[in-house]
């Protein structure tokens, strides 16, 4: 077999005029900077199968380096695919794959691979990560246009967690896997990273070795890829090498009693005192700007509606704890057990546009209230489309500028139950919350002013917008769990957005 060395570096490699050309492309130290694929593999572990499947999987972690290193390649990673996959449901794993690890995965794209890779008409990957882990990343982001990879068993829509035939896609099995998807047909470009791609980078007309990428490298930025990443899941904040994942399993015990006496401080304490008990507990609250006196009732006043960014299911308990005094909230999909720990009222909307403003309406004849119309949550710097009835309703509107700091967990999910929500993010060492207070509204920005409640509804998020330096999107909530579940199609709008008529959907 030829040295690795008797390949030139990819930097040689030209990118122009490419477009009728064919790559193939290793992943691990490839396309992506990092060589070790454990901290996607530890993502399913966690993420499909909780906390004792990721401490399994990194008991594991010795063997398996012990294999990959001084056995086989191919030995290191059958064990690793049996510690993560054993007994997992099929569809939990594919899921994991579509929402939780495309953000991880494309925070590593190799530059100098992708300059090659993107040039290219014709994209294959070939990997020794399991199919089911890799491809829709590689497809939906990367722009790939077949992806080989290793096979996994499984049985009555279970993961058996042995490899099918014909093995781990390593070294020879690599090469049979290109020959049969091509033929004769030789691709124009192969690039491979370890001694291993070889076989597969022979059969190619030129072959370009990627150097281990410098700690200096950074990755290709999300603006770069075919389709930015907007929406996401998953609890965990930072990806899970080793020794975070170390940290991870030995913090989640002491966290969740930390995040159970913060939970309780904000549910039984008085509303002016939850700020210092919060502060005192190691939870941040910044406040910014110049809110609202509380509304005078004896002027027959009616209540201010804070119209709010949404970050996680917290957002209108922090803003009470920004007030000091408890805010009702509306919102749509909240669980039985965040209403009983609720320290503030939450009402839910029936989607229903008549009956909804009709009970908006009865609530800030009694005082103030908090609403959040994107009607689901974004993790990234991204505003969802205004829904518009609330401007319809009243014209005391105060924008409220919401940003929150996790470090550990997020506090959101769309694939779990979202109980658990407010436990994972108090679970955080220091969670933090900023909220900004916006002017309000100014009369003649008002629809008894004369605009309509869409201009308004643009109005407001554009000014939350430029407050937390985020961009304008035209997504719904329906928007979000689409591309959750899969589908194609979703693509940043940086115009002037069109705030829907009905709220939340």
């Amino acid at each position: 077999m030829a040295p690795l060395s008797t390949f030139p570096p990819v930097m040689n490699c030209k990118s122009i005029g490419r477009e009728k050309d064919t790559v193939v492309a290793d992943m691990d130290g490839t396309l992506l900077r990092g060589r070790s694929s454990f901290p996607y593999f530890a993502l399913i572990a966690f993420e499909a199968g909780g906390v004792l499947r990721l401490l399994w999987l990194l008991l594991a972690s010795p063997i398996v380096g012990l294999l990959y290193y001084f056995v086989s390649e191919s030995a290191g990673i059958k064990v690793m695919v049996f510690a993560t996959f054993v007994g997992m449901k099929v569809s939990d794993i594919e899921s994991v794959a579509q929402a939780v690890l495309p953000k991880f995965y494309a925070s590593d794209v190799h530059p100098e691979t992708w300059r090659v890779f993107s040039s290219c008409g014709k994209r294959c990957v070939l990997t020794a990560n399991p199919r089911i882990m890799v491809e829709a990343f590689l497809k939906d982001f990367l722009g790939a246009d077949m992806v080989l990879g290793t096979e996994i068993g499984s049985f009555k829509g279970r993961a058996t967690g042995l490899v099918r035939r014909p093995g781990v896609l390593v070294g020879k099995n690599k090469a049979e896997a290109l020959k049969k998807a091509f033929g004769d047909v030789k691709p124009e470009v192969g690039l491979g990273d370890r001694q291993t791609d070889v076989p597969f980078m022979k059969l190619c007309q030129d072959s370009y070795i990627v150097p281990p990428a410098e700690p200096e490298m950074k990755a290709v930025t999300n603006d770069k890829l075919p389709k930015p990443i907007i929406f996401h899941d998953g609890r965990l904040v930072q990806k899970p090498t080793p020794f975070i994942a170390l940290l991870t399993i030995l913090w989640i015990p002491v966290g969740f009693i930390l995040a159970c006496l913060r939970i309780a401080a904000g549910s039984l304490l008085p509303m002016p005192l939850v700020y210092y008990a919060f502060w005192a507990l190691g939870v941040r609250v910044n406040v910014r700007g110049n809110p609202p006196p509380p509304v005078d009732r004896s002027k027959n006043q009616t209540g201010v509606l804070f119209i709010c960014s949404h970050r996680t299911l917290l957002d209108p308990i922090f803003l009470s704890t920004a007030l000091g005094r408890p805010i009702p909230a509306v919102t749509y999909s909240v669980s039985r057990l965040s209403e009983i720990i609720s320290p503030i009222k939450t009402v839910r909307l029936t989607r229903d546009r008549e009956a909804d403003a009709s009970m908006i309406k009865k609530l800030l004849q009694e005082g103030d209230l908090a609403i959040c119309p994107e009607g689901t949550t974004c993790r990234e710097p991204f505003l969802l489309r205004f829904s518009a009835l609330f401007a319809e309703l009243t014209d005391q509107l105060v924008p409220v500028a919401m940003e929150n700091r996790m470090s550990m967990f997020h506090g959101t999910t769309a694939r779990g139950w979202k109980g658990m929500d407010p436990f994972y993010f108090f679970m955080n060492p220091c969670p933090a919350y900023e909220v900004t207070f916006l002017n309000k509204l100014p009369q003649e920005l008002t629809c008894s002013s004369g605009r309509s409640s869409h201009e308004v509804a643009n109005y407001i998020q554009r000014v939350i917008a430029s407050t937390l330096s985020y961009e304008c999107t035209s997504f719904t909530r329906k928007d979000k769990y689409r591309a959750l579940a899969g589908n194609d199609g979703i693509v940043v709008e940086k115009t002037k957005v069109k705030a829907n008529n009905v709220m939340g959907c």
